[in-house]
């Protein structure tokens, strides 16, 4: 059940957004020069928040979006538009959610109460990954999350969320080609047309 605050955000979160839009969290890079990783993106795995791993070669041939959430942010409302359109792309598009407590603590909750609460309030039925670190500046970092912010690594990127529902785009051939800021809301057209590329 969601809590009077996240009530609140959700009804909040379309005025949050064009606020936030022209700022940093409207941050869009694209990997304008078509630059190759150096690691592949299909040696990664994740632990999900059921205990399960995910290895992403299981999504080679199709696109990956890679989001970082939260359940007490501005933009928690994404989640009921990454939804749409994992029930619009799901055959072309694996959507993989990792909830952080990095940006002032607004993922407090275990990975049992974040399932029950993604499922409840907005019918998420994408994977959830394990609750962790997405910020470079420890070693706990989840190790997708170093490979999506280095550049030594995923060929060209280094940038870091700028704060719950920072998006990375992943090709079918396992290149990261964008980085959308958490303002930029999945269904915006810029989006969408990113991910047709």
């Amino acid at each position: 059940m969601a809590s009077f605050k996240q009530k609140t955000l959700r009804f909040l979160y379309p005025i949050l957004r064009k606020m936030a839009k022209f700022g940093k969290n409207g941050t869009v890079l694209n990997n304008e020069q078509k630059a190759t990783p150096k690691e592949p993106f299909y040696a990664q795995q994740v632990t999900l928040n059921n205990g399960k791993n995910l290895d992403f070669s299981t999504f080679s041939g199709k696109k990956i979006l890679i989001v970082n959430t939260a359940s007490n942010c501005g933009y928690t409302g994404q989640y009921a538009e990454l939804q749409s359109l994992h029930e619009k792309l799901g055959d072309k598009l694996a959507i993989v959610a990792f909830p952080s407590n990095d940006f002032r603590e607004q993922e407090k909750a275990d990975d049992k109460e974040i399932a029950s609460f993604c499922q409840l309030n907005y019918g998420v039925t994408f994977p959830l990954a394990e609750k962790g670190v997405v910020l470079k500046t420890t070693e706990q970092q989840q190790p997708v999350f170093q490979w999506l912010t280095n550049s030594e690594a995923n060929g060209w990127c280094d940038h870091a969320p700028d704060w719950n529902f920072g998006k990375y785009v992943i090709d079918k051939k396992g290149m990261l080609t964008h980085y959308f800021g958490p303002s930029v809301s999945p269904l915006d057209k810029d989006f969408l047309e990113a991910l047709e590329k």
